[in-house]
């Protein structure tokens, strides 16, 4: 936890990357007090990075949880008002309230309220964890299978799906690897496809790759490539976001090379298919999908982030020569 701290997470996003605009998002908590990246935080830290740099480098996500009751709908208000956040960051299978229980974003009476004081709001994007079921939550709320619903219901809203429905991390990966030698499921990958497949006109889904991009592609190489070749075959190059669950891996850099290099297997291909990954699907992964659903203009002129205390921190890092970062995030591509 001592390496999560601002300075750090200057040096691995934008002095150790080419990360050109980040998006900062955290995780709510049953009280304020335990909550080791509250709201108010990740605003001031937007804010702080975007007067270095004096141009747009940063955007900030707010946290909201419809189940723990309407006191929670004047914090959206109040997030929305004062901290300018960009986009919602909800936990469905965390049990929150009196008493504490998890809620599905398709339930009338928790999350519609939420969704639509979203809407009055301006805030059009609800980003779901989903898959990768937390220590403390209920499994079965993890599940994309409640989007479906609310995307039908708020076709003005966007839902993006974080770590793109991937049930789990190592366990589930080596089930992946095992599974695929006779199936083409995904758990719950494939059902979070299937959404889109049943529905070909239900247009405000997306897939976020942070976390399941990078267990996947050291873990098991084919198996990336086939949930990477469902989502864009089911969603559309243009649905894909690029994520990396930065700073807990460390630096993102390895990540976006690792995308970089990554090429579609012929075999998967032939099997169902799936197109290339060209260097415009990339493009449109890696940035452009991101920022066309946050309103970003990618063609505006960024600066880096000097010349305040972060430029000595670039200058005393570069003097120092080469060091391993300070998060440790376990395997390095070498290309």
């Amino acid at each position: 936890m001592e390496d999560l701290y601002l300075g750090n997470y200057i040096k691995e996003i934008f002095l150790d990357s080419d990360t050109t605009v980040a998006v900062i998002s955290g995780i709510p908590s049953a009280t304020d007090a335990g909550n080791i990246l509250p709201p108010d935080k990740m605003a001031e830290t937007r804010d702080v990075i975007n007067r270095l740099a004096a141009s747009q480098r940063l955007i900030a996500h707010g946290l909201v949880s419809p189940n723990k009751g309407t006191a929670d709908l004047d914090e959206m208000r109040r997030q929305a008002a004062d901290l300018r956040i960009s986009a919602w960051k909800c936990y469905t299978g965390l049990p929150m309230g009196n008493p504490p229980k998890p809620w599905r974003v398709d339930d009338e009476k928790v999350a519609y309220p939420m969704l639509e004081a979203s809407r009055r709001l301006g805030i059009k994007n609800i980003c779901l964890h989903k898959g990768l079921p937390l220590q403390g939550g209920v499994e079965e709320y993890w599940h994309p299978r409640d989007i479906e619903r609310a995307a039908r219901d708020f076709p003005d809203l966007n839902f993006i799906v974080y770590h793109s429905a991937f049930h789990s991390l190592r366990p589930a990966m080596e089930a992946a690897r095992d599974e695929f030698r006779t199936s083409s499921r995904v758990d719950w990958v494939t059902d979070l496809c299937d959404i889109r497949l049943r529905n070909p006109g239900l247009t405000n889904i997306y897939a976020e790759l942070g976390a399941t991009f990078g267990q996947m592609v050291i873990t098991s190489p084919l198996v990336c490539g086939h949930v990477l070749g469902m989502l864009v075959q089911a969603f559309g190059a243009d649905h894909v976001l690029w994520g990396t669950d930065s700073i807990w891996w460390g630096s993102p850099q390895w990540q976006i090379e690792a995308l970089r290099r990554f090429t579609m297997p012929e075999s998967l291909m032939k099997r169902f298919g799936y197109r290339p990954l060209t260097p415009d699907v990339k493009a449109q992964i890696f940035g452009l999908n991101g920022a066309r659903v946050y309103g970003i203009d990618p063609g505006l002129h960024r600066n880096p982030v000097p010349p305040d205390y972060v430029s000595k921190l670039k200058a005393a890092y570069l003097d120092e020569g080469p060091r391993p970062s300070l998060t440790q995030y376990g395997w390095v591509l070498q290309g």
